[in-house]
């Protein structure tokens, strides 16, 4: 009879550590837009623009991501044309932040390791470390470090 208890706990134990491995292996969480959206905006002054700037209030949940590797899939955008800026968009370019269609919420600025190939809304997956602004007017609230990318088919 001892046998079988102790058989059944190296059983529980593999399959603890298979679970384990195969979590650590992945190495990111997969975020969807909608965790993104766990923010809030408020007008801040800012003296060197003489303007307001809706800056971010992040909730809790998303202040636990950052630094962070995550996941997410978007739609690929190249918003300088020259590739040097580029985003990832809940939306396509037709409806994206800059068109006044969404939320701030709904781009991320991508720095890519390596120059990407994608063209603007091809759908891909970007994997990179999460980083939250809630200062910098002049950046994304949502930004990837360490960035690489892959179409979706």
């Amino acid at each position: 009879m001892l046998q079988k208890p102790l058989l059944m706990n190296k059983s529980v134990i593999a399959l603890l550590l298979v679970l384990l491995c195969g979590t650590t292996l992945y190495g990111q969480e997969r975020l969807t837009w909608t965790d993104l959206a766990d923010v809030e905006f408020k007008p801040k002054y800012f003296e060197e623009y003489d303007a307001h700037f809706l800056m971010p209030t992040f909730g809790e949940s998303i202040k636990k991501r950052s630094g962070k590797k995550i996941a997410i899939k978007g739609y690929f955008l190249d918003i300088s044309g020259s590739g040097k800026v580029f985003l990832l968009s809940k939306n396509p370019m037709a409806t994206c932040f800059f068109c006044g269609a969404a939320g701030p919420e709904t781009i991320i600025e991508v720095a890519f390791k390596e120059k990407p190939t994608f063209r603007t809304d091809q759908v891909i997956t970007v994997e990179g470390i999460l980083q939250l602004n809630d200062s910098n007017a002049e950046r994304c609230n949502y930004m990837l470090d360490q960035a690489t990318g892959t179409l979706v088919k």
